[in-house]
């Protein structure tokens, strides 16, 4: 069975919750605030949107550090309602969701 990781992030002061779950080939990452959340490109925007979450897709990371690095790939219209930006390094939007 894959391992599981649950740890609480911290980005500006703010607080996020981070879930970690390994996968045969890539792990299944998400990082939670209260407005919104970052997920890796495992799971599905098209879901997201219809839900109207705020989210954003980082891609081709491995680790917390790694997503918060990132460039954002997608953002959701309820995102970018709250002011997030497709491009922007996702450590720096993160306050937008929390």
């Amino acid at each position: 069975m894959g391992e599981i990781e649950i740890t609480k992030i911290r980005v500006d002061n703010k607080s996020f919750l981070g879930v970690r779950i390994e996968m045969p080939n890539a792990p299944l990452l998400l990082i939670k605030g209260e407005k919104g959340f970052a997920m890796c490109g495992y799971l599905n925007p098209a879901t997201a949107e219809k839900l109207g979450d705020a989210a954003v897709i980082v891609s081709g990371v491995r680790t917390f550090e790694d997503m918060l690095n990132s460039n954002i790939k997608w953002v959701s219209s309820k995102a970018r309602e709250l002011g997030v930006q497709e491009g922007n390094v996702l450590r720096e939007e993160m306050g937008k969701l929390s």
